[in-house]
Parts: structure tokens; sequence; C-alpha cells
């Protein structure tokens, strides 16, 4: 039976040969995919690479929020969502609606 020394050295070794064979065989696969998004003219974006990509869908813009309350004194407005800004905060906002 071995010791537990003698194991933690094993371990060691052979950690130290997964990293060697993880770094050949990376350079090997990713060559491999780069040859072949070339041959087949795959882009990043058709892989749903990039930031935020959720799959194959295109980023929706977001549609502003217009305001529905305003401060008389500063002509600060707020569309209500969200925290509430410091001059309508703990105060009756029906005095701040805006008028249509």
């Amino acid at each position: 039976m071995s010791s537990y020394k003698e194991l933690l050295a094993q371990r060691e070794k052979l950690e130290k040969q997964i990293e060697e064979a993880k770094s050949r065989e990376y350079a090997e696969v990713l060559n491999e995919i780069k040859q072949k998004m070339a041959d087949y003219g795959i882009s990043l974006s058709e892989l749903g690479g990039g930031r935020g990509a959720k799959g194959a869908k295109a980023a929706r813009p977001r549609a502003g929020v217009a305001p529905k309350y305003r401060d008389p004194e500063s002509g600060s407005t707020w569309s209500g969502r969200g925290k509430p800004p410091r001059w309508i905060a703990g105060m009756d906002r029906d005095k701040f609606l805006i008028q249509k």
C-alpha cells in the first residue's frame, strides 16, 4: 500500500502530465476548428460567440420609456420605473404627474 506522501507525489506528477497533454492538444484542436470555419465559411456570430449572445438570437434594442413624472423646480423627469429619484422619494407622486 502506498503512503500518503507517495500518493501526493503521484498526483502532482499526473497533474503535470495532464496539463502538458492539454497544451499539446489545444493547439491542434484550435487549428482544426479554424480550418473548418474557413472551409465552410462559418463566422463567430453563427457559433453564438460575442458578448451577450444567446444562441442565434439577435440583440433586441431596448425601447425608451416615456417620462411619467416631472420635478417642477429642476425639470428632471422620471419614468416611474426603478428607484425613485430624491426629488420624488417619499412624496405624493400625484403632484408630479405629467399632464398629457
